[in-house]
């Protein structure tokens, strides 16, 4: 497959996911958003990844390009395109599924446990996510459930951590696609948002659950071929 890795901005890549798509012998491409790169015809792609931001949905008079990277969502969901998206993404595919985008009740941002929902057994991919498992978070902002989505994960601080719609749109608030090396770029680029709150960690704590990264990409793994496989 030709997956697309839509980028908002420089320093939140694939990173796992590009690792993933390489061992299963699939090609990622970087589509640089934030710097004018235009998104390609429908034909020239099989799947796509949405990635993260510091950014929100709305933010569009800032960064217009929103405006035409939520018509093409519009337009994969309408050919069939598998999409998966990852914090902003999610929250992409959330509004364009119709799915308000609003500020969560706390910003969350550091590592906390994520639990499945007694709702994911109703979707084919309730075996690829374990009952609790630690990932990654870093949002101030969350999403409705689009109508007719199935309300996969949840967490003490956000309670729509991950949804599907239909066999092809994954939305996951969570970062499992993180690395070490991606949590540096966070740190390095957005640390001003460390600020007090009960569900934010200090640089101290973030850099201490570094050791989490390699059962999280297991759990990637397992997310991933199970998604593909339905699709």
């Amino acid at each position: 497959m030709r997956i697309l890795s839509l980028m908002h901005v420089p320093f939140e890549e694939a990173a796992n996911l590009a690792i993933w798509a390489a061992q299963r012998g699939h090609i990622v491409e970087p589509i640089h958003l934030y710097a004018g790169q235009p998104l390609p015809p429908m034909e020239a792609f099989d799947a796509a990844f949405v990635m993260g931001r510091p950014m929100n949905v709305n933010d569009q008079d800032e960064y217009p390009w929103l405006r035409d990277e939520k018509t093409f969502l519009r337009a994969c969901i309408d050919h069939d395109k598998p999409l998966i998206g990852i914090c902003l993404g999610a929250q992409l595919l959330a509004d364009v599924l119709g799915g308000q985008v609003s500020r969560n009740a706390h910003k969350e941002i550091g590592w906390f446990e994520v639990s499945r929902t007694a709702a994911a057994a109703d979707s084919p991919l309730a075996d690829a996510l374990p009952a609790r498992f630690q990932a990654f978070h870093w949002h101030g902002d969350t999403f409705a459930l689009p109508s007719g989505a199935i309300h996969l994960a949840e967490s003490r601080a956000c309670a729509n951590q991950a949804f599907v719609y239909g066999r092809r749109v994954l939305g996951l608030q969570f970062h499992l696609e993180y690395t070490a090396e991606s949590i540096e770029q966070m740190l390095a680029h957005c640390v001003d948002e460390l600020t007090d709150g009960p569900f934010i960690q200090s640089p101290e704590q973030i850099r201490a659950g570094c050791a989490y990264p390699v059962p999280m990409r297991e759990v990637l793994w397992r997310l991933l071929d199970g998604f593909f496989e339905a699709t």
